[in-house]
Order: structure tokens, then sequence, then C-alpha cells
């Protein structure tokens, strides 16, 4: 195991912090490991509690480590990979060998509003399906859907079963409408107690709020509004450097 070195610029909280997420990604701690107690750190490598504990809190705040009240420090489930793509959560969820789930919270037809017309490019006044689901991968709550669909492309729509099932694979298979191109914009936030308690997160618990306009063929399909879990959640991109003008 690495030790830390006192002689070098890099403070002393910060190599351990390494040595734990080398640990982690090791998988010498495991997921739902209990790490050595603060006690112990300090004991194995000449720290302070202050220096453990600053660590550990940088772990935490990371969304490494998470904390059990009276139990301990424990390694956290890996965050998921948000695909900045246009797919399915079904889809999604089995692409990374775990079960999607669904649980309807509301489903009905409301008239567009002048805002929702514009997003949908329909008339206001026009019938839109609104479709509210709770989110699931192997049984753990990650996201609420909600999905609004003009009634004229999906007339019967409110008649099928959306339970574990694609809404996606149904809009193309029934209807015909194969998503090829969508915009995404995403912003950070609070989830609202509402959504907190559905998405098992404390009150005023981190969100990531993402709207999406999903297209089939240069028409809107859908405006999708949603709340993920920003603890189980983290954002990767390719950087490109821009070519200079010669």
């Amino acid at each position: 195991m690495a030790q830390i070195d006192p002689d070098s610029p890099v403070p002393k909280y910060f190599q351990l912090r390494e040595i734990l997420l080398d640990l982690i990604e090791s998988n010498e701690l495991s997921i739902g490991a209990a790490i050595p107690s603060e006690r112990e750190l300090c004991q194995r490598f000449g720290l302070s509690r202050m220096t453990v504990r600053q660590a550990v809190d940088h772990l935490v705040s990371e969304g490494r480590l998470h904390r059990v009240a009276g139990k301990g420090t424990f390694v956290a489930r890996p965050k998921i990979e948000m695909t900045l793509r246009l797919t399915s959560f079904t889809d999604d969820m089995r692409a990374r060998g775990l079960t999607p789930g669904s649980r309807d919270l509301d489903r009905r037809i409301v008239r567009a509003s002048a805002h929702l017309a514009r997003e949908l490019g329909i008339q206001p006044g026009d019938e839109v399906h609104f479709i509210e689901r709770l989110r699931t991968a192997d049984g753990e709550p990650l996201c609420i859907e909600r999905a609004h669909i003009p009634v004229a492309l999906a007339p019967d729509l409110s008649a099928h079963d959306l339970t574990d099932r694609s809404l996606y694979g149904l809009l193309e298979s029934r209807y015909g409408l194969v998503l090829d191109a969508g915009e995404l914009t995403i912003d950070g936030g609070v989830a609202d107690p509402g959504d907190a308690d559905l998405l098992k997160l404390p009150r005023g618990g981190a969100a990531l709020l993402l709207q999406r306009r999903s297209f089939a063929a240069g028409v809107c399909v859908e405006l999708g509004v949603s709340t993920y879990r920003a603890d189980r959640y983290q954002l990767r991109t390719v950087l490109e450097i821009p070519q200079r003008r010669s």
C-alpha cells in the first residue's frame, strides 16, 4: 500500500484521498465495503484526524464514499455516465447490464399552452399526452420523466401499458415514429420535495434537470422534462481544440 510522503508538495489530505481512491478503483475496497475508521487511518498513515477527515470529506462530496450515521463510511456505487445521445432510458440501462423499470405516476391528456405548443410545433389548445413516470435501474430510483406527445401523432397512446416498457420503442413499433434527432438542455438544480421523496433524496438534494425535444423526420414528437439524481449521474464528453485559421 502506498504511503504518505511528508516531503511532497502535494497536501497530505490529497495524498490520502489518492490512496483511498486507488483502493476503490482496484476493487480492494469493493462497493458497499466499509473503509477503515478515522482512528485506524490516523494510526496507519501518521496523520491528524482533521487531515483524515478532510480526505474522506472530499471523497464523500465526489460521490465515491457515503456515510451512514452510527455505522461508518462505505464505498458508494459508481455514478452512471449520462448518455449524450438520443436513446431511451430502457435501452440505455440494458446496455449497462442493469434492469430498467418504471412506475406510472400520472397519465392524462392536456391542452397545449402557448409555450408547450411552440416547443412541440403545434397549435395552442391542441391535445397532448402527458406521461409522468418514475424510472428505476435494478430497483433503484434514478429519475422522473415527464413526456409531452401530441395526440395527433399517437392517438391511442393512453390505452397502452408502459410499465417496464420503452416509450420510444412503442412510438416506433405502433406509430412508425422513428426518432432520428434531438435537442438536449441540462441544468443543475434542487429537486422539489415531491420529486426528492420519490427519488429517495434528502430534501433540498441536488438534481440534474433535463429538457429534451425528440424529432422524427423533422417533426417534434416529444418534449421531455426530467429530473435526475445528481448523486448517481456524471457527465463525460470529448473536448476538441477548435481549428485555428491559417
